[in-house]
């Protein structure tokens, strides 16, 4: 296991908020010991007592969890370091020590390729890791040219590019649910299914983050990554282990599968907005145009819906429904899998049953099964739901990417090639939407997206 840490863009807000208190979660758990070094660099002109302070108020910020000893240990393990992340010496600087280093790039999407070349003459030691976010490139070329400069400082093997949706407890529990239960597996197909919806509708606006949001857009920040991340999880066959070769195999395929759009396609099964000023509960929110640190002239979107279609054996007649947006009126972030009506309903004239519908919740975390029963009555329909508690995770998804980060384990993270063929699906998109064939429709802040989308969250 690996116990040195070296974290670029390190003052940001990916630190801040989830890998200060992961690292905290991980010496409550007992996993760090002693000896674990932490370097942490970044432009800013600050000492190791002045970024140690920033340290610990950003863990009683954020991770208030764990308890005040471990994150008084975490701030004051931190070693400073101002550096340049693409200046080759720099980086060598802030690398070198003995033995294996994990370096995480907490950085923007741009830098990433400025930061593997430098690494690239830093002479890693041998079992070393790079740690990537999402997005992985800006595009498909981008994303093929960095795995090539990636190849030539570190295997495969030891390229971490992380998602933090796959080590959530309900995304787990997916799979859980689907591979440990007999009564769910032989309906999990296209002949029971109609409909499966991926949602992360959010009433959070910006939060200081026009820097990189206002670049990327709805579609590249949740969609390309995040969602089609779940739906390989939803959508893949059996593995015959989750071993990371047999899971992203399996993950590989769905993403082969999806059927390629035309630009037909994005006119009818795609919608793209951003939000006007309005209220979001007690507050009241200025238009996307008017966000401090954004350019109005990029139309960056804030809510993105793609329909997608599997070309498989098990889903073909399905629709997957990926969606995001931001300042909307209800957080509804979900897995939502709509069966079909039954095929007829010995009851009464005009009696209806609502679609059977089992929803993972992603945050906060739940799992509910809508079913129809008989009302007190004794004759009509009435909906039933059934809901199952979930125990709150050992670790946060960050704590659990980094002890796999550690330990040296690639399963949850994305290996190269899907990280291109997820952009080889959301290539048609992009290429219609810069060409303006489908409208950027807009919408008020506070309420449920553009017209011409999905329902509202009650669906």
């Amino acid at each position: 296991m690996i116990n040195r840490l070296v974290v670029f863009g390190a003052t940001g807000d990916l630190n801040a908020r989830y890998l200060l208190p992961a690292l905290a979660a991980l010496r409550t758990a007992g996993q760090l010991d002693g000896g674990f070094q932490l370097t942490c660099v970044d432009r800013a002109d600050w000492t190791d007592e002045g970024f140690r302070r920033w340290a610990a108020d950003q863990l009683d910020r954020h991770g208030p969890s764990s308890p005040a000893d471990a994150r008084k240990a975490v701030a004051e393990s931190a070693r400073y370091l101002r550096a340049d992340a693409t200046d080759a010496a720099d980086v060598g600087s802030a690398v070198a020590g003995d033995g294996p280093v994990a370096v995480y790039l907490a950085l923007p999407p741009a830098i990433f390729p400025g930061t593997v070349a430098a690494l690239r003459g830093a002479g890693l030691t041998p079992s070393s890791r790079i740690v990537l976010e999402k997005p992985f490139g800006e595009d498909l070329d981008s994303a093929v040219a960095l795995n090539r400069l990636l190849s030539e400082v570190v295997p495969e093997q030891a390229v971490f590019r992380v998602d933090h949706f796959l080590a959530m407890t309900t995304v787990q529990n997916v799979l859980g649910s689907r591979l440990a239960n007999r009564v769910l597996e032989p309906i999990w197909n296209s002949a029971h299914i109609s409909e499966v919806e991926i949602v992360w509708d959010e009433t959070l606006t910006l939060e200081g983050r026009a820097g990189y949001y206002d670049g990327a857009g709805a579609l590249k920040d949740m969609l390309q990554n995040h969602l089609l991340q779940v739906l390989c999880l939803v959508a893949m066959e059996p593995p015959l282990s989750l071993g990371e070769r047999d899971l992203r195999d399996r993950k590989m395929d769905v993403l082969r599968s999806v059927r390629r759009l035309t630009d037909d396609d994005v006119v009818r099964r795609t919608r793209r907005a951003r939000y006007l000023a309005g209220r979001v509960g007690d507050r009241d929110v200025p238009s996307y145009a008017e966000e401090e640190g954004v350019d109005p002239r990029r139309r960056t979107e804030t809510f993105a819906e793609v329909e997608l279609e599997l070309e498989s054996w098990r889903w073909s007649g399905t629709t997957f429904r990926l969606r995001t947006g931001k300042a909307l009126g209800q957080d509804r972030k979900e897995v939502a899998v709509r069966f079909r009506p039954v095929p007829h309903l010995p009851f009464g004239d005009g009696e209806q049953a609502a679609p059977n519908v089992l929803r993972f919740g992603l945050e906060p975390e739940s799992m509910t099964l809508a079913l129809t029963g008989i009302g007190p009555g004794g004759r009509a329909l009435a909906p039933l739901t059934l809901t199952a508690p979930l125990e709150a995770p050992d670790l946060p998804a960050y704590g659990r990417l980094l002890l796999d980060v550690l330990r040296g384990d690639p399963a949850l993270s994305i290996r190269g090639d899907e990280a291109e063929e997820s952009w080889r699906v959301l290539a048609p998109v992009l290429s219609a939407w810069s060409r303006d064939l489908v409208p950027l429709l807009e919408y008020p802040a506070g309420s449920d997206g553009p017209a011409g989308a999905a329902g509202p969250a009650g669906r």
